[in-house]
């Protein structure tokens, strides 16, 4: 046993000193990763110029219904985008996870007529409530209701502004566009670390012959997977760090959930991405084989894991399908921790599956593996 992980440290120490004097690898595994956080940073940091609203309506009077509909009617040239919500619950959460600016909540008796005679005109107040946290796009958000109330009231012919619109903060900090999309970026670069470093290099290793001189020394297949996994765990991580590193202090990422329960899901997960790479890379004999094998992995844990699109988005069938993508859980363990404030019981389906997956990775990337 002690022979065992002799060898297995000793190469993963061989690997870590090549790994430092090739200034590419280098480069494709600190920078490239942070061209990504750039791009995606500077198209998600900017606000939006119109407003997705969801409007509850709790009172029972004709006005009321009437100023649902016209809102609704002139959702296409106004700054308002109106988005339909089932209750005021369901408006909460969309709320919560960006997916609305604000609410406009018509309260109870909202439009009952006030006043006698001539005086007699319905009257209110329009609440807008909005994430904490979001005080800009709140009051933003109030300000153009107090304008469509004022309009309101030039109709009504009434100085003294019957209807009105208040402002309310509810609920958790709202998420920033970036918030979330830059749990996602997280584990797109594990993916990227995992499985198109590997599965480039270790057919590379074998055309050079490599790993038919490791053989000779002898070394077994699972001792070149571990150390392998090892060495590529920690650069992995390395990356993580720095995107997580200028994700804060660069685009003001808030991490609302606990750094000790990230760390143990970005482990896992590294360790499950690089995986992946190793069963891809140990078993083809080329990179003509492990090219298009890649690409037949990776292309959909990118676009159908929630990475860069929610999964909310999706049809229901295409959801479904989703949870058997090894990256999902990933990509949804991220976005629960780091945005949701998720406890470990929380996400205790996300790590069981992602440990689930590692057992049968490396299973299969030992057995399956070919020295040349």
């Amino acid at each position: 046993m002690k022979k065992y992980w002799t060898g297995v440290f000793g190469q993963v120490r061989a690997q870590q000193k090549r790994f430092i004097r090739d200034k590419m690898s280098l480069f494709f595994t600190f920078l490239f990763p942070l061209l990504f956080l750039f791009i995606f940073g500077s198209i998600f940091k900017d606000q939006s110029t119109s407003f997705n609203v969801a409007i509850i309506n709790n009172s029972q009077t004709e006005f009321a219904k009437n100023f649902v509909d016209s809102a609704k009617g002139n959702a296409k040239d106004s700054v308002l985008k109106i988005k339909d919500v089932k209750d005021m619950d369901d408006a909460r959460e969309k709320l919560k996870r960006s997916e609305l600016n604000g609410i406009i909540e018509l309260p109870s008796g909202f439009g009952e007529v006030k006043g006698e005679g001539n005086n007699a005109k319905p009257a209110g107040t329009i609440n807008v409530l909005y994430g904490k946290g979001s005080e800009q796009t709140g009051s933003a958000l109030t300000a153009v209701m107090g304008q469509v109330a004022d309009e309101i009231n030039k109709h009504l012919g009434q100085p003294e502004a019957p209807i009105k619109a208040a402002g309310k903060a509810v609920g958790d900090e709202q998420l920033k566009s970036f918030d979330y999309t830059f749990t996602g970026l997280l584990a797109f670069s594990l993916m990227s670390m995992g499985i198109f470093g590997l599965a480039n290099q270790m057919p590379a290793e074998k055309q050079r012959g490599s790993y038919r001189r490791l053989r000779a020394a002898p070394f077994t297949s699972g001792q070149l997977i571990i150390s392998m996994a090892i060495h590529y765990v920690i650069i992995s991580l390395l990356s993580l760090v720095m995107m997580v590193i200028v994700g804060t202090f660069v685009f003001q990422f808030n991490m609302r959930g606990d750094w000790g329960l990230f760390v143990l899901m970005a482990v896992l997960a590294a360790f499950m991405m690089v995986g992946l790479g190793l069963l891809i890379g140990g078993w083809a004999k080329n990179e003509n084989q492990s090219a298009p094998l890649t690409n037949l992995v990776s292309f959909p844990m990118m676009f159908l894991s929630g990475a860069f699109f929610p999964l909310y988005m999706f049809p229901e069938w295409l959801r479904g399908a989703s949870q058997f993508i090894p990256m999902t859980p990933i990509t949804e363990g991220f976005r629960l921790i780091m945005t949701e404030h998720a406890s470990l019981i929380e996400v205790l389906p996300q790590l069981g599956a992602v440990t689930a997956w590692i057992l049968v990775v490396y299973i299969a990337a030992i057995k399956l593996f070919r020295w040349e």
